[in-house]
């Protein structure tokens, strides 16, 4: 896992400049050539490609790229062919994408893990989930998590007591980490993604946080009151990934 944290951390910032570049030259060849259709430059095509961006970066895991896709198409092809009435397809599609999404979705981030640390994962370490809203919080005692909210919301508390990082993306949504019991070995990156979404995550207090992502019209705030204490073991949270109109909210409790 730290092979494949380093690997994304290394080329993160790239695939963020390439996509934030051919948004510019796709806006200037908007202005400068004329004749082009014009859903190439449609809020539609927008989704398509920020979800092409986010698979791409994230190697098409997780379902937050194949949704935006989704959703850009279906209204591109609503605006498109207004005369035809897709709604009475709308509810098979979903269903056939549904079971296709289950079909092709990891068993479990556990067997990433099986062969590098067994040991990690206690019986007791439970991972509950409930549509209830009042109980939408997981509760996991793996040492890496992963979290995609898009127009909803979510909440997780992180017990590990050697927590290596994570993987977030919220698009129109929210995700709320509580890693106040976990624990970590000196260093541990999340790589967030945040696009009209925000993120804040519970730690303790002592640990040291270290911005490494990308805001464009975000950002980090840290309301934490740290307080040093030189005989407490020097821990590191790196904050790595893109921030698009959201923002990243880090307390303690």
């Amino acid at each position: 896992w730290e092979y494949r944290a380093q690997n994304r951390s290394k080329h993160g910032h790239i695939w963020t400049g390439i996509f934030i570049i051919l948004v510019g030259v796709a806006a200037l060849i908007k202005v400068s050539v004329e004749g082009l259709p014009a859903w190439l430059f449609s809020w539609q095509m927008f989704l398509i490609a920020l979800g092409l961006f986010i698979g791409f970066k994230h190697k098409f895991r997780g379902s937050a790229w194949f949704v935006l896709i989704l959703l850009g198409t279906a209204f591109m092809l609503r605006d498109m062919y207004p005369e035809v009435s897709f709604r009475p397809y709308i509810w098979p599609s979903v269903l056939v994408l549904i079971g296709i999404l289950i079909v092709l979705r990891p068993r479990s981030n556990r067997c990433e893990f099986a062969d590098e640390k067994k040991n990690d994962l206690d019986d007791d370490d439970t991972y509950s989930t409930s549509s209830d809203r009042s109980r939408n919080r997981k509760t996991s005692g793996i040492d890496y998590l992963t979290s995609t909210s898009i127009f909803s919301g979510s909440k997780k508390n992180i017990i590990s007591k050697d927590f290596k990082g994570g993987d977030v993306v919220n698009i129109f949504g929210g995700s709320e980490l509580d890693l106040s019991q976990a624990d970590i070995k000196e260093t541990a990156s999340i790589e967030i993604t945040n696009i009209f979404g925000g993120s804040k995550l519970i730690i303790p207090a002592h640990w040291h946080i270290k911005s490494e992502a990308v805001m464009i019209f975000g950002g980090l705030d840290d309301r934490r009151k740290v307080e040093p204490n030189p005989e407490q073991e020097h821990k590191t949270l790196i904050i790595k990934g893109t921030i698009l109109f959201g923002g990243v909210d880090v307390r303690s409790y």
